[in-house]
């Protein structure tokens, strides 16, 4: 499990330094190109940054706040490519491995989410029925004669 997380933490970040590069020959044009660039910029870097913090998460709230907040910004990622190449200020062949890369993060982002989620409703149900016999009932209960 360990390295599968930290393969999913690398793979985040490559593709952070994927993004700035595009980034990076985005800004040097003038109109749109730079703004677009910003935007794709910040979601694009976005996605690792918080699979990165997530992994030193406070609680499994914090953990899933911070993945879909990842899996939030994996999908502007993936709106900001489609419209580069789109409209042409970038090449659809460039671009094109980065917007898969954007909706298998979100396939992937959601997935580990569900599964936190379930891990919490699992738990949460395993509290409400110990409650239903609550220790210090069956440690006075003294059956009678």
């Amino acid at each position: 499990m360990e390295g599968t997380r930290r393969d999913f933490c690398g793979r985040t970040f490559a593709f952070s330094v994927r993004i700035v590069d595009v980034c990076t020959r985005l800004g040097g044009k003038p109109g749109p190109g730079r703004t677009l660039g910003k935007q794709l910029l910040r979601a694009g870097t976005s996605i690792g940054a918080n699979v990165e913090e997530a992994q030193g998460g406070q609680s499994r709230a914090d953990f899933i706040s911070k993945y879909s907040i990842a899996r939030k910004e994996a999908r502007e990622a993936h709106c900001w490519l489609r419209l580069l190449a789109a409209t042409g200020l970038e090449t659809e062949a460039e671009l094109a491995p980065l917007i898969q890369e954007c909706g298998e993060f979100t396939a992937i982002l959601t997935a580990i989410i569900k599964k936190a989620q379930s891990n919490k409703d699992q738990t949460r149900r395993l509290a409400s029925y110990s409650s239903l016999c609550p220790s210090s009932f069956t440690m006075h209960y003294t059956p009678s004669q």
